[in-house]
């Protein structure tokens, strides 16, 4: 079936038995144990658990968001880092289980970061099979250029590097760009934006582009940085760190990051709160006046007497 068939259907999610509360706190045993044995079990266990809770969580997040249609061409965004890492994981799964036909891309734009190690995404997707494309673009010299010393590099670099997303996505044909933002992300983004820029705005599961020719989609909204980070260590991917944002101190990303770190400390559970409030807004009880009609609010007793 193409992309034009009739009454395309969302993925929906399969029933799991395991849950946050199946996870252990830890990807694997400390003690180390020979093939076969019971350590080998045990770790092979909690992976399988891990995974089958991210791939229901991105399952969920898919579904109720519609963020995949029978025929959908995706790109999804491999930085080399874990978050990508295993949204590609989580994508490849759903898509031999999903009650739709999709198809997978994955792109990796090489900014030519000095010392980048060219050669580990593509022989890792060429172990895998999937279809892929490796951008170059010579953005490391641009950002360091223009951004002055000790100043974030991070709002340029995401400008080019969307700008040159959008530009691939045309050209592979892909109608979607998933991208591995997860729900730790989305409340940092909140924090950030009531902070430092006085707005209510955080990063949505889905929205339409800038060019409004393509959706992205962030397919892990619904699954924590810890859970990402333990499967990511457990299937070992060849990880390939950004030497440009994340080399930056005192970036406010972290310290909001330490911010909520401590907060989840003291009282488990409020990121996933934070996270659920944003799908649970009352706009009559904010002040934005473009959301609520707050001028022509009036009490039952005096709209009345108006009236007679």
């Amino acid at each position: 079936m193409n992309a034009a068939a009739k009454s395309p259907a969302p993925i929906a999610p399969r029933a799991s038995s395991a849950s946050p509360d199946h996870v252990p706190s830890d990807d694997v045993p400390p003690e180390t144990g020979r093939p076969g044995s019971d350590v080998d079990a045990r770790r092979s266990g909690r992976l399988k658990k891990l995974e089958a809770q991210l791939r229901g969580e991105v399952g969920r997040a898919i579904a109720d968001y519609r963020m995949i249609e029978d025929g959908d061409r995706i790109m999804v965004c491999l930085s080399g880092g874990k978050d990508s890492y295993t949204l590609l994981d989580m994508l490849i799964s759903l898509k031999r289980r999903a009650p739709v036909r999709f198809s997978l891309v994955a792109v990796n734009l090489d900014q030519k970061q000095p010392g980048f190690p060219a050669d580990v995404l593509p022989g890792y997707l060429d172990r895998l099979g999937v279809e892929y494309r490796i951008v170059e673009e010579d953005t490391y010299s641009v950002v360091t250029r223009v951004v002055g010393a000790g100043k974030t590099m991070c709002g340029l670099c995401s400008r080019l590097r969307r700008g040159i997303l959008y530009r691939v996505a045309h050209e592979v044909g892909a109608g979607k760009i998933a991208l591995g933002h997860h729900r730790d992300d989305i409340v940092e983004t909140l924090f950030l934006n009531m902070f430092h820029g006085g707005r209510l705005k955080a990063m949505p599961p889905k929205l339409l582009s800038d060019d409004r020719r393509h959706v992205i989609i962030r397919p892990l909204a619904y699954s924590s940085e810890k859970d990402i980070a333990r499967y990511a260590r457990a299937r070992d991917f060849p990880i390939v760190p950004c030497n440009l944002c994340g080399s930056q101190a005192n970036l406010q990303r972290v310290k909001i990051k330490r911010m909520l770190a401590e907060w989840e400390r003291d009282d488990p559970g409020r990121t996933d709160r934070l996270f659920r409030s944003l799908q649970n807004v009352t706009p009559s009880h904010l002040a934005d006046r473009a959301l609520y009609e707050f001028e022509s609010l009036a009490a039952e007793e005096a709209a009345q007497a108006d009236r007679g």
